[in-house]
């Protein structure tokens, strides 16, 4: 049976049209196609009442949500309650991220990401291991106990998941670059993250096939007039992705302004680093046993550096027309389509085009998400 979705407005990759009709059938987008089309008067129709029909956010750092920490709970019905509670965000694709930990952790994530996807849990492409091969001086809330350097095996571990992507950060200058290059010949897409390292190291470290910036701008070498730092190279190179925070507390929107001045459009993504209270009610959780809370918003840990974020991706798109001052669309992209390009999915996810997957979110006019799809399958959320 095909479903006509109408009655809003549709992006596509040239802005907002409307009067159109998206066609699915089995998951996938058959068709845009006029209003009146013939092929919509034989659909199921679903009326979208005026809304925004845009394609479903990807989010390529998510360490939790729905009161459930990945790294406390690596399992599918883990995994499964992190994504339900971002969905309502418009979120229709993540990658669980790990936090720095030990071997068996580790294992366990891989495993059970795999078997989540085997499931079809709705949204779970992936996964994301940040850390541990990170620097100490830039750990963030992160453990430095069990950061370290990655032998054959754990290589091996680390790039096992065959039925999803992998998205790995480290810091260059902690890892040599025959590993980084070894991860990346495995299938990895490889970010530079919690870095001292500085612009010479980094640039190695792109050489070597590094991908992209976990985070920019946080837990890395700052952009001095004489050092250039993990940023300086983060803003020069041009091939590079780069995710950022936009909450108005990790970065100054100013200096998030400069990154999309710098890089060429479409290498600058939105992810939310998002903890377990997002979609919860409780505000603090555990982490290597001591207690992270989130205040008006503001994830710390005990010592009161920033640990990830209270921030889903649909705040995070309304800050990016607020706080940057990017048009609707662009901002959507920026949740969407380019976070796809860096995961190397965007010839299926990220776009409203004929051959995409049927992933959509329906915002209303305050740009809340008012409903939702996966493959297809339509969830309406409450404002």
């Amino acid at each position: 049976m095909t479903t006509a979705l109408l009655g809003g407005r549709v992006l596509l990759d040239d802005g907002f049209h409307d009067d159109l009709a998206v066609l699915v059938e089995r998951g996938r987008i058959i068709a845009v196609a006029a209003a009146g089309d013939a092929r919509v008067r034989d659909a199921e129709r679903i009326d979208l009442e005026g809304g925004a029909l845009v394609p479903g956010f990807i989010d390529a750092q998510v360490n939790g949500g729905g009161g459930v920490l990945f790294n406390n709970t690596p399992t599918v019905d883990g995994i499964a309650a992190i994504a339900q509670a971002h969905r309502r965000f418009g979120t229709t694709g993540l990658l669980p991220t790990l936090i720095s930990d030990d071997v068996e952790v580790m294992r366990r994530a891989v495993a059970a990401t795999a078997d989540a996807i085997a499931r079809g849990v709705p949204g779970v492409l992936g996964l994301h291991l940040e850390g541990p091969y990170l620097a100490p001086a830039r750990r963030g809330t992160h453990d430095a106990r069990v950061f370290r350097a990655p032998d054959a095996d754990e290589i091996a571990l680390a790039t096992s998941l065959g039925n999803g992507v992998t998205v790995l950060t480290l810091a260059p200058e902690q890892v040599p670059l025959d590993t980084i290059r070894a991860f990346v010949a495995r299938g990895a897409i490889v970010a530079a993250g919690h870095t001292a390292g500085s612009y010479a190291q980094v640039r190695a470290g792109l050489d070597a096939g590094i991908r992209g910036f976990t985070h920019l701008y946080n837990a890395m070498s700052p952009l001095e007039g004489r050092a250039p730092g993990a940023v300086g190279a983060a803003l020069e190179d041009r091939d590079s992705w780069c995710g950022v925070i936009v909450d108005g507390v990790h970065v100054h929107p100013a200096s998030l302004r400069v990154a999309l001045a710098a890089k060429p459009r479409g290498k600058v993504f939105l992810v939310t680093d998002a903890m377990p209270m997002v979609g919860a009610d409780a505000p603090s959780f555990a982490l290597y046993g001591e207690t992270i809370t989130a205040v008006d918003g503001v994830v710390r840990n005990a010592a009161g550096s920033l640990a990830g974020s209270a921030l889903d991706m649909a705040t995070a798109v309304r800050n990016g027309v607020r706080l940057l001052g990017l048009p609707l669309d662009e901002a959507v992209r920026m949740a969407s389509r380019y976070p796809a390009e860096f995961l190397g999915l965007g010839e299926r996810f990220g776009r409203i085009a004929p051959g995409y997957a049927a992933d959509f979110a329906l915002l209303d006019d305050a740009l809340a998400v008012r409903a939702t799809w996966i493959g297809g399958d339509m969830a309406r959320h409450a404002a």
